[in-house]
């Protein structure tokens, strides 16, 4: 019984993150379940499969709040699932140690970017979206998530709200969007190869849907300037552990 309430615990934990920032939260899920025993290869299709219902509940959330660009998230993805594909391609060919150090850099720069403008006054509603820099923004996070088997919502949310104009909320809930779907064919792919525990991934469900909830609906009363440093935060936390 212990065991059951410390696994809803984690899943509300990680839940809440995903939800509040728009990321899948495989960073923390990866290294838990691997925690809990599951070989490396089973903890990444359980990940994305885990991802894949958080992200569907945080997805409908903010999808009712009316905080996604459903045309931005669909324009993106077209983008960036071919890329993905070359960049899982591309990894025996490139020295991955080199290229967690150059991501790293990346997502460092990113994080001062969004401390730089967190104290800035921004509009919080739509207004110019710059729609030409959409597949750029596609191939690049497709790109580097398929050489890294990262989730693309850590590249999503700052550089839809840098590089293509979208407020920070927005930000947020269209990287919900695009993850569900780039997490849902992940894990379909990794269940036909038998690459995901089902049983570990139903434990873990209804305390990453319950925090992906609680997330999702405070992203919206929180401060974007806020938003913006606990979303820099992460991305410090990431570029770290890319390196160590």
């Amino acid at each position: 019984m212990l065991d059951y309430l410390i696994e809803f615990l984690i899943g509300i934990g990680i839940g809440i993150i995903a939800g509040l920032f728009g990321i899948g939260g495989g960073f923390l899920i990866v290294p838990t379940l691997t925690v809990m025993g599951l070989p490396m290869h089973l903890a990444i299709g359980t990940s994305l499969t885990c991802i894949a219902m958080s992200s569907f509940v945080s997805a409908f959330t903010h999808l009712r709040e009316g905080r996604v660009l459903l045309k931005v998230a669909t324009l993106k993805e077209l983008f960036s699932v071919p890329a993905a594909i070359s960049g899982a391609y591309l990894t025996i060919f490139i020295n991955e140690a080199l290229l967690r150090v150059i991501f790293s850099v990346l997502l460092m720069y990113l994080a001062y970017e969004l401390i730089k403008t967190s104290k800035e006054k921004c509009n919080p509603e739509v207004s110019s979206i710059h729609y030409k820099n959409v597949p750029l923004v596609g191939i690049f996070a497709g790109f580097i998530s398929g050489l890294l088997g990262i989730s693309g919502g850590v590249l999503n949310v700052p550089l839809f709200h840098t590089m293509i104009g979208v407020p920070m909320r927005y930000a947020i809930g269209t990287s919900s969007v695009a993850i569900f779907f780039t997490a849902l064919a992940g894990a379909y792919e990794h269940y036909q190869l038998g690459q995901v525990s089902l049983e570990t991934a139903l434990l873990l469900a209804p305390g990453l849907i319950t925090g992906a909830y609680i997330g999702a609906k405070l992203a919206h009363k929180i401060q974007p300037g806020k938003l913006k440093l606990g979303f820099a935060g992460i991305l410090i936390l990431i570029a770290i552990k890319m390196v160590v």
